[in-house]
């Protein structure tokens, strides 16, 4: 097999400093001003009207402000050049602080950083280290697509710790994207290619090119569209709709707001009064959740798992190979005979704690049946081997069955769990852990060994009077829980040492953090189906680091 020339690098990736589009102040804060200006316009309209039609006006003292126009103010006492000469001066500063906003707003992509300059007068800077890219987003919002611009984001490791690049054109910010994913990988961009300012005659030049290209966007309109590979699975509208009924959270308003007309009948008639807001705000809510899920597509790159989403903003995130920490498969009870499931995960989103753990982009598939759920699962766990996979669906969500391998709920301790101990439990393998709970919301979550940070095994004093512990797998901090509890003693505490060494293992050959150097992400495996075999050396070893963050108590 031949080797793929090695890819160059675009003329904003060659490690000096660029502006964004020239457009940008407009959609970061001058949008607010066309609206204030929507708003004057709107309120001056009836002295247009007065101009041409009068009878539709009434008759107002212009005498009188408090009453009149504000125009008629300024007409009565001769400030008509006082006022043209206040509004060209606000506009002229305006355009200088749009203007100075643009020039001090600079970003550079280095071999081994993404970086943004801005400020005129507090300058600040940001970093984010290629090596510690936990993905690209790039985000369509509506005004932004109709003018041929988007947003990226790159998504880093640390609390805080995204780089935006608001806004480029849509091509250069697919162009730019690339370039980070690559970098990210490991692989090296070529450097053969000269600067585009370079080929234009220097940089006033490709300045103007740029400002060019940008007012040819705004007039053409929408983007062209981006080159988007087939997504694996679709989803139907009637289906995505359905879900979000069944989902458990109308029933509740159900409840909320015949528990609120039954307290009015019975006395209390200003209670129907507070279930409009609930009625509106769950309204918004829903018709939000909706929308965010049209569109909606999943399908393999060169550079990781792309997913797009969104109706009126679109957002595509690029989650490279070895980013996903734990995957988690629900089903709610009103989803059972419709045979539908979701797929949620934890990740690394370079936002604050209290947002990570509710991150939005953490749904990666919003609702499935077993084909899709086999699919996604494929692509986000490439190397998951083919004999391992009864354990998702046979003996996971669906289980437990007859020869069911799972570590669950002795009988004696089913009064802690009365309707799920049966499914509660635990399977280990050389590279994920599984861990299925729930009776009524039905979970599996996966947590592949080598991007796990510790296991924790406590007993309280009920716990030990019963003989049976509990187990917390810990990662980032995301919607996928790694609690298990209330297993046999002495299968907990040999759950825990067979995981301790698996993780070492896994973690010691893992190599997938570099996905476009030794180990490629594999399109056709994630596509075909075929489980990759497992990199060898991935069984039990001796455990030489402990990873214990607490001890049984006999």
């Amino acid at each position: 097999m031949t080797s793929a020339p090695a890819p160059t690098r675009s003329p904003l990736s060659d490690g000096d400093w660029h502006r964004l589009h020239p457009l940008t102040p407009l959609l970061r804060g001058g949008l607010t001003l066309v609206i204030i200006a929507g708003i004057l316009i709107a309120n001056f309209r009836d002295r247009l009207i007065q101009g041409v039609v009068p009878i539709f006006v009434p008759e107002v003292d212009p005498g009188d402000f408090e009453t009149g126009d504000p125009l008629d103010f300024i007409f009565e006492r001769g400030l008509i050049l006082a006022a043209l000469g206040a509004v060209i001066v606000v506009v002229i500063v305006l355009v200088g602080v749009f203007y100075l906003s643009w020039r001090f707003h600079t970003f550079r992509i280095t071999g081994d950083d993404v970086e943004v300059r801005s400020g005129v007068l507090f300058r600040t800077q940001r970093r984010a280290p290629l090596d510690r890219v936990q993905g690209v987003n790039l985000t369509r919002p509506m005004i932004a697509r109709l003018m041929g611009m988007a947003k990226l984001e790159v998504v880093g490791a640390g609390t805080d710790g995204n780089v935006k690049l608001e806004y480029l054109s849509t091509a250069n910010a697919e162009a730019v994207r690339a370039d980070i994913l690559r970098l990210a990988s490991g692989r090296r961009l070529a450097e053969a290619r000269q600067a585009a300012a370079t080929a234009g005659g220097g940089r006033v030049s490709a300045a103007a090119s740029t400002v060019a290209a940008g007012l040819t966007e705004m007039i053409d309109g929408a983007e062209d569209p981006a080159d988007e590979p087939e997504s694996v699975v679709k989803i139907p509208v009637g289906r995505l709709i359905a879900s979000h009924l069944l989902d458990g959270s109308l029933l509740f308003l159900i409840v909320l707001v015949a528990a609120i007309v039954v307290a009015s009948i019975l006395g209390t008639p200003w209670l129907l009064l507070t279930a409009i807001p609930a009625l509106l705000g769950f309204g918004a809510y829903w018709v939000r959740t909706i929308t965010r899920s049209l569109r909606y597509s999943i399908a393999p790159t060169s550079s990781g798992v792309r997913i797009t989403f969104g109706l009126f903003t679109t957002v595509t995130e690029t989650l490279p190979p070895g980013r996903i920490h734990a995957l988690e498969i629900s089903q709610p009870i009103l989803w059972r005979l419709a045979g539908w499931w979701a797929i949620t995960v934890n990740r690394l989103s370079g936002r604050g704690l209290e947002a990570a753990g509710t991150d939005q982009f953490a749904t990666v598939l919003p609702v499935g049946n077993r084909a899709d759920v086999e699919r996604v699962l494929q692509l986000l766990l490439p190397h998951l081997p083919r004999e391992e996979w009864p354990l998702v669906f046979q003996h996971g969500v669906l289980g437990p069955e007859e020869g069911d391998p799972y570590v669950t709920t002795p009988r004696r301790a089913g009064w802690l769990r009365p309707t799920s101990w049966r499914r509660n439990g635990a399977f280990l393998t050389p590279d994920v852990l599984f861990v299925r709970r729930g009776f009524v919301w039905r979970k599996l979550a996966l947590f592949p060994l080598a991007r796990m940070q510790s296991l924790a095994i406590a007993q309280g004093p009920v716990d030990r009077a019963v003989g049976v512990a509990n187990l917390q797998v810990h990662t980032v901090i995301g919607r996928v829980s790694g609690s298990l509890g209330i297993i046999d003693r002495d299968d907990a505490v040999s759950l825990f040492e067979r995981t301790e060494a698996a993780a070492i293992a896994a973690a010691a050959s893992d190599r997938s953090h570099r996905w476009a150097g030794d180990e490629p992400f594999d399109e056709v495996t994630a596509t075909s189906g075929v489980a990759a075999a497992p990199p060898e050396g991935r069984g039990p070893v001796e455990a030489t680091d402990s990873r214990r963050t607490e001890e049984v108590s006999p």
